[in-house]
């Protein structure tokens, strides 16, 4: 059966292109429609994904890195006594707003942390020689897509940030943002322009374990012994946060809803290209019908067609959504479509599973059938 349905393909590809093609634009869409959701939600998570701790303390009930509130920096005590913790540091993160120096202001998030070389709030993405000049206060560094979006003309410019001024020394690549531009400095830079952290508070408590797999059991002890501050791993804040986008945003609902909608209009298209492909040969149904062949046998055949076409549109997709997706990354300068393998084998699973349903619903027009239908 399986060969006889490739052969009908084969030979009648002119028929059934359309259903291939279907499929492939389908599979395609799932898979980036997912992929950009990933990653632009990723982009959420950036102060935690590129940092070096294990252990994250912040305030109570707290929802988001973006959202930390201050708190005492004596709670840096709490962090350094568990057994299995060997360094232990503040971090401030905090919205601003920058005044750019040809007019107006720009919602920014200011980070400040240790510039050491083993330092666990230092963003990756910082070079040696950046940690050495944001050693100097009020110099900070921002990344170079956000550098028009801030009104400045780069390295050297200088803006205010909370009335306090600011030199840009350095920028980086591949930190964008969603809320506002990341701006990167020292601590003693941050406490001073970010007015809610004034005085002796920090925005939270990084730990770095001896053993990283020692972290859940840091994060529980924490939990049971105090009640004013909240902990998490480095991988269960990540994806708090990036779920607080998605789930709690209008962004993230929007960008759900297309989504959604693209695995709609896939099916749609799939089912009807489908339909339309099996009514254009109800003749040699007929033919096979007038031969004695019983319907349950050209059923499982038409099925078949249509898991030979998902199979064929979902290999054209792969690479296609690969290709698509680098295309984006090059174009925007960030990575914005995230394809990790798990995602394009459900994409693959979810096309396969509608172009059999596609084929189910195809079913309708053998009912048709009849050997009389070749004297018409």
């Amino acid at each position: 059966m399986a060969s006889y349905s490739l052969a009908t393909l084969w030979f009648e590809r002119q028929r059934y292109l359309p259903g291939v093609l279907a499929v492939a634009f389908s599979a395609l869409l799932i898979a980036l429609q997912c992929g950009l959701l990933l990653g632009l939600f990723s982009i959420t998570s950036i102060p935690i994904d590129h940092t070096h701790a294990d252990v994250w303390m912040g305030a109570p009930k707290v929802l988001s890195v973006d959202l930390g509130r201050p708190i005492p920096e004596s709670t840096l005590a709490r962090m350094g006594v568990q057994p299995e913790i060997e360094r232990c540091e503040p971090y401030l993160q905090g919205f601003a707003f920058w005044a750019k120096p040809g007019g107006g202001n720009e919602l920014c998030m200011v980070i400040g942390s240790q510039l050491s070389p083993d330092s666990l709030g230092k963003i990756d993405k910082l070079t040696p020689q950046q940690c050495g000049l944001l050693a100097e206060e009020g110099t900070v560094i921002i990344d170079e897509s956000d550098v028009k979006r801030l009104g400045v003309k780069g390295i050297g410019s200088t803006a205010e940030i909370s009335g306090h001024a600011v030199r840009v020394v350095g920028t980086t690549r591949g930190l964008p943002s969603l809320a506002g531009p990341y701006v990167l400095c020292s601590i003693p830079t941050a406490r001073k322009r970010l007015p809610i952290q004034q005085g002796q508070t920090t925005t939270y408590v990084l730990g770095r374990c001896r053993n990283a797999t020692q972290a859940e059991h840091v994060v529980e002890r924490l939990h049971q012994n105090y009640s004013d501050v909240s902990a998490f791993t480095t991988g269960e804040f990540s994806r708090r946060t990036q779920l607080h986008w998605l789930l709690k945003t209008k962004a993230g609902i929007a960008l759900g809803y297309a989504a959604a909608l693209g695995l709609l209009v896939g099916a749609v298209v799939t089912s009807q290209t489908l339909y339309a492909a099996t009514v254009a040969s109800l003749r040699e149904y007929a033919v096979l019908r007038a031969l004695g062949i019983p319907r349950w046998r050209m059923a499982l055949m038409v099925v078949s067609q249509s898991f030979w076409i998902g199979i064929i549109g979902i290999a054209l997709a792969v690479p296609a959504g690969y290709s698509l997706a680098w295309a984006a990354d090059r174009m925007m300068g960030v990575h914005i479509v995230s394809l990790p393998w798990w995602l394009q084998t459900s994409a693959a699973v979810v096309t396969l599973v509608m172009a059999l349903l596609s084929g189910l619903f195809a079913l309708r027009s053998l009912r048709q059938i009849e050997p009389a239908t070749l004297l018409r």
